[in-house]
């Protein structure tokens, strides 16, 4: 279960940022060895912030996760990703061995992580990716100009080198899959969900103070918003605070979400902070002051 967490922290950590636009991501994990609760291989499949499919070698099916994907039944169309995520489960993991061979990891728990989307921009145009990740660093990446993987790490050469090579040349099929296929079903799925991604939920503001020996701690709770991109910040008058701290964006049980940022500052003559929330429910920007309450807060 520890290392389940460790894994869910790394989908969190590599997550891609979601603007008004749509994104379909599939986060793909190996592990060296599986133990209880943690399988060898499984798929984390997203469209936007919600999650919509699953695929996990110790039960060898994907399934849809969100209820709307469910409106897709043809049971053919399941088992084509089923096959598909089994293939790409023998190639990772071969990988795996490689990396864990050039780096003498002979023992203890090693992962790779790959990560592959499109995303369709406010302007409608598309942006496509995939990305390997092991132990956390980058190891290498797919160069869509030239349809070649780079390697970012020395012991990823070797893979680069199998998958580039004129037998398989894996990078043309994988990008042709990026550009063609998972922007169907980008624009299917986005139908499928429409009403529940397109549910504006506007934020809920809780702005808080402490002093101590001439440092003031300011906290902005922001929660009860959806969807998950939200733009927050401290503010002194008209300027931006230089050093504050984010958490991560969570979910909460209801499917909104929340964030808290906090600044430490020593207040001088004439400073006004106010906490700066900007969100897509929003007509403008919010500017909760320190010290009051305003039309949103709690």
């Amino acid at each position: 279960m520890e290392k389940m967490l460790v894994l869910s922290l790394i989908l969190l950590a590599v997550s891609r940022a979601y603007s008004g636009g749509h994104s379909v991501n599939y986060f793909r994990t190996i592990v060296s060895h599986e133990e209880p609760g943690l399988p060898a291989f499984f798929i984390v499949g997203y469209l936007d912030d919600q999650q919509i499919e699953l695929y996990r070698s110790d039960n060898w099916s994907s399934i849809p996760k969100a209820p709307w994907m469910k409106a897709d039944k043809d049971p053919e169309y399941w088992k084509g990703l089923t096959q598909n995520n089994y293939r790409v489960m023998n190639i990772v993991r071969l990988e795996l061995m490689i990396v864990m061979n050039q780096l003498n990891h002979t023992g203890g728990f090693h992962y790779i992580q790959m990560l592959c989307g499109c995303e369709q921009r406010d302007d409608g145009s598309i942006v496509v990716y995939e990305q390997y990740r092991y132990d956390g660093r980058e190891l290498m990446y797919l160069d869509l100009q030239t349809a070649t993987y780079i390697p970012t790490m020395a012991e990823a050469q070797i893979i680069a080198q199998e998958l580039n090579g004129p037998d398989i040349r894996m990078g043309e099929s994988t990008k042709y899959y990026l550009e063609y296929v998972y922007p169907e079903r980008l624009k299917k799925y986005v139908e499928f969900g429409r009403e529940v991604l397109e549910q504006k939920v506007p934020p809920r503001v809780k702005v808080t103070g402490r002093e101590t020996e001439g440092v003031t701690k300011l906290h902005c709770q922001v929660y009860g918003f959806h969807p998950r991109a939200v733009d927050v910040r401290w503010m002194n008058g008209e300027d931006e605070v230089p050093l504050y701290k984010t958490t991560n964006v969570l979910p909460n049980p209801d499917g909104t979400y929340q964030i808290r940022v906090s600044a430490e500052v020593t207040p001088k003559e004439g400073d006004r902070y106010s906490c700066y929330v900007d969100h897509r429910s929003l007509e403008e920007p919010l500017l909760v002051p320190w010290g009051e309450c305003g039309l949103y807060c709690a």
